[in-house]
C-alpha cells in the first residue's frame, strides 16, 4: 500500500500549468489531489470536503491565500497549509509561517523541495494514514495540554507567565524558533518545554552547541559521513539532523556558527535533506529547528557577520527571556526551587532562605542570571553549619567579616576575616573567606595530609589543589600528585 494513498491535498494556484505540475507530481506520490484556481473555489472545496494538506499560492485573484490560512484556523480546522509566492522577499514567507503555516516554498517551485515538504506536512497531519502513522516515532499529543511540561521553568512573574503562554501556542507549529536570552536566563530549558509540549514529545531532542564545535568538523557534526570519507572514519556515522528525526533539533549559541557553515545550514533547513559526507545522493530528514542565542542577531545580519536569509529562515517566531534582574519576583520561588534541587542532591534537607537573604539577592547583580544564582546557592549551601541561610543586607564597603550565611555558631569559633582578593561583591568575599576557614581548620585536624583533606571534604586532589592555590594556602609548586598528568 502506498503510504500517501489516503492522504487528501487541495492545490490552490490561479497559473493552470503550474497547479498542473504540482497535481500531476503529487499524482504519481499515491495522494489524492483536487484543484482550485482561485480563493473563492478553495474555499468551496474545502466546505465540501476535509483535506489533510493545503497548497496555496500567497497572491490570487480574488484575495491572499493568507486569507485561506485565516479561515482554516479560524474553524479550527486541521489542515497542514503550504504557502508558495514568487513575491519573493524572505518577509512574506515568514509572515505566512507566523499566521501558522507549516512551510512554505518560492516559485519557481523545486519538485524535489516540493515532494519532501509536502511529505512533511502529510506525515504531520492529524489525518495521516495508518501505515504513515506507523512509520513515524510514537508521540504524546496530549503534551500541549500538559503543564508539568513547563515545571521546569520557575517564576511568577509576569515576564514568565507570558513565555510559559507563548511555549505552549508555539509548540504546537513547524514553525522555526528563536529563543534570546542573556547568558544564564534558561534558553536550553525553554527549547526543552517547546520539545516537551509539543506533538513532537515523543521523539528526540537533540541539543548542539554551535560554538564548541570546531570549524573544519561541522559538516559531518551535523549532517553525518559515510565509512571511509575521512581517514579513521570506520563506519557510517549520523549526524545531528539524522539523530534528531521525528523530534527537534536545539542549536544553541547559532550566532557563533562560521559564516561558511551558515549557507550549508540554510539548505538542510529548506530542502528538508542532508547529504552526509562521503554520500553520492540526500537523505530526507524531519527536524523542528529551534535555536538560541544572546546575541543581537539583527545587528550581525547589517554588519555581515550573519546570512539574512539564514536569519529570517531561523527568527519565524521569536521568544524572549527577561534577565533575572528585571523579574525579581521570581526570585523567592526561584530560590526555593534550586535549593530543594541541591539539597535533595546532596542528600540533605533543604534550608530556608529569611527574608533579610532574600533582600540581600534581590539588590546582588547576578549579571550571569539564574545560573550565577545557582551557583551562589550551591556554594552557600556547602559552606553552612545548618540551619537557615541567613544574608545580611550587604552595601559595597560593608566588611565581610561582619556577614553570615549560616545559623550563629559557638562563640568558640572566631568568625574569619575575608582575604583580599579583589572580588567585586562582599558576598562572594565571605564566602571565600568561609571556605578558607573550613580549609584551615580541616588540614590541621588531617596534620596537612592533602589526600586525607580531600577524601574528608568529597574533593578530588584537583579540585582541593585549586581551592588551596586560590585561597593563598599553598603554593603552586606543592601540588598534589594523584593525578600526574591529568
Amino acid at each position: 500500500m502506498n503510504a500517501h494513498a489516503q492522504t487528501r491535498v487541495l492545490v490552490v494556484d490561479d497559473e493552470p500549468d503550474l497547479r498542473t505540475l504540482c497535481e500531476l507530481t503529487l499524482l504519481r506520490e499515491g495522494y489524492r489531489v483536487q484543484t482550485a484556481g482561485n480563493l473563492s473555489e478553495a474555499r468551496t472545496q474545502l466546505a465540501k470536503d476535509g483535506f489533510d494538506v493545503v497548497i496555496t499560492d500567497m497572491r490570487l485573484p480574488d484575495g491572499l491565500g493568507l486569507e485561506l490560512l485565516g479561515m482554516l484556523h479560524e474553524g479550527q480546522r486541521s489542515e497542514r497549509c503550504i504557502v508558495m509566492t514568487a513575491y519573493g522577499s524572505a518577509e512574506n514567507a515568514v509572515e505566512a509561517l507566523r499566521a501558522g503555516a507549516f512551510d512554505y516554498l518560492t516559485k519557481p517551485v523545486d519538485l524535489k523541495q516540493f515532494r519532501s515538504v509536502v511529505a512533511s506536512a502529510a506525515q504531520q497531519a492529524p489525518g495521516a494514514s495508518l501505515l504513515q502513522l506507523t512509520q513515524r516515532k510514537p508521540q504524546d499529543e496530549a503534551a500541549a495540554q500538559d503543564p508539568a511540561a513547563l515545571a521546569q521553568l520557575v517564576g511568577v512573574s509576569s515576564a514568565m507567565r507570558e513565555l510559559k503562554a507563548s511555549i505552549v501556542k508555539v509548540a504546537r507549529s513547524m514553525a522555526p524558533v528563536l529563543v534570546r536570552g542573556e547568558s544564564g536566563t534558561g534558553k536550553e530549558l525553554v527549547a526543552r518545554a517547546l520539545h516537551a509540549s509539543s506533538p513532537r514529545a515523543g521523539g528526540p531532542l537533540i541539543a548542539v552547541n554551535c560554538g564548541a564545535i570546531p570549524e573544519a568538523l561541522l559538516e559531518a557534526e551535523f549532517f553525518g559521513a559515510r565509512k571511509g570519507s575521512y581517514t579513521g572514519s570506520m563506519q557510517d556515522r549520523p549526524g545531528y539532523f539524522q539523530a534528531a528525526r521525528g523530534g527537534t533539533l536545539f542549536l544553541d549559541e547559532i550566532g557563533e556558527l562560521p559564516l561558511s557553515m551558515q549557507p550549508k545550514l540554510l539548505r538542510a533547513i529548506q530542502e528538508r535533506t542532508v547529504r552526509p559526507i562521503g554520500a553520492t545522493q540526500e537523505e530526507p530528514v524531519d527536524v523542528r529547528i529551534v535555536s538560541a542565542t544572546h546575541r543581537d542577531l539583527a545587528a550581525d545580519v547589517h554588519s555581515g557577520r550573519f546570512r539574512q536569509d539564514l536569519y529570517y529562515r531561523l527568527n519565524v517566531i521569536e521568544l524572549f527571556i527577561a534577565p533575572l534582574r528585571e523579574r525579581l519576583d521570581d526570585l523567592p520561588v526561584l530560590c526555593d526551587a534550586l535549593l530543594e534541587r541541591l539539597a535533595r542532591e546532596s542528600g540533605i534537607s533543604a534550608p530556608v532562605l529569611d527574608a533579610q537573604a532574600l533582600r540581600h539577592l534581590a539588590q546582588y547583580p547576578l549579571a550571569g542570571n539564574v545560573r550565577e544564582l545557582e551557583n551562589l546557592l550551591h556554594r552557600a549551601l556547602a559552606l553552612t553549619d545548618g540551619g537557615p541561610l541567613q544574608i545580611p543586607a550587604f552595601t559595597p564597603g560593608a566588611q565581610a567579616s561582619a556577614a553570615s550565611l549560616a545559623a550563629p555558631r559557638p562563640a568558640a569559633v572566631a568568625e574569619p576575616s575575608a582575604p583580599s582578593m579583589g572580588v567585586a561583591h562582599p558576598l562572594l568575599a565571605w564566602l571565600d573567606a568561609r571556605e578558607r576557614e573550613i580549609l584551615v581548620r580541616t588540614l590541621g585536624e588531617c596534620g596537612h595530609d592533602v589526600a586525607s583533606v580531600a577524601q574528608r571534604l568529597g574533593l578530588s586532589a584537583r579540585q582541593l589543589h585549586y581551592r588551596l592555590k586560590r585561597l593563598g594556602l599553598t603554593d603552586a609548586d606543592h601540588a598534589p600528585e594523584d593525578e600526574a598528568q591529568g
